[in-house]
């Protein structure tokens, strides 16, 4: 498979995947009727986040397989991807905020640890993860703390 089509692959399963998961778990009532934190960011916000993420994840993930589709940084990768796409359907699928908050603490640490593994093999894919790490630290402390008011 050459390069471009290893990157189509890559951006084009993680956006579709995670939209697709997106819309089976949509937030609904019972999100809606939760207690949330003064930061809670506006609804409208998470779907251009998110896209904008998968994209940057899609192309991490395809310069990872290049350099070494058996690679601990593949590993890396596709760990932190199921953890990713386990976090909707726990916390607004089964409405699971504690169970989701121990899937995204799962989540960071993998997604840490693909950075630094990646770092002095693959630094644009590790900088590519750092704005995903920050969302997902930012979602990390939003989702304790609807568990928590809740």
């Amino acid at each position: 498979m050459n390069k471009a089509i290893t990157y189509l692959v890559f951006v084009a399963a993680v956006l579709g995947i995670g939209i697709a998961i997106g819309f089976i778990n949509l937030p609904g009532e019972w999100y809606q009727s939760l207690v949330k934190p003064p930061f809670n960011p506006p609804n409208w916000l998470f779907g251009p986040a998110w896209t904008t993420l998968y994209i940057l994840i899609g192309i991490a993930g395809a310069r990872t397989w290049l350099q070494g589709a058996r690679s601990e940084g593949m590993k890396l990768w596709f760990v932190q991807m199921a953890l990713n796409f386990l976090w909707s359907p726990f916390f607004f699928g089964l409405q699971k905020p504690l169970i989701a908050l121990v899937i995204i603490i799962g989540m960071l640490i993998v997604i840490l640890a693909f950075i630094v593994n990646r770092w002095h093999r693959d630094r644009i894919a590790a900088l590519l993860f750092l704005p995903y790490a920050a969302w997902v630290a930012f979602a990390m402390v939003l989702n304790a703390s609807i568990a928590y008011l809740n």
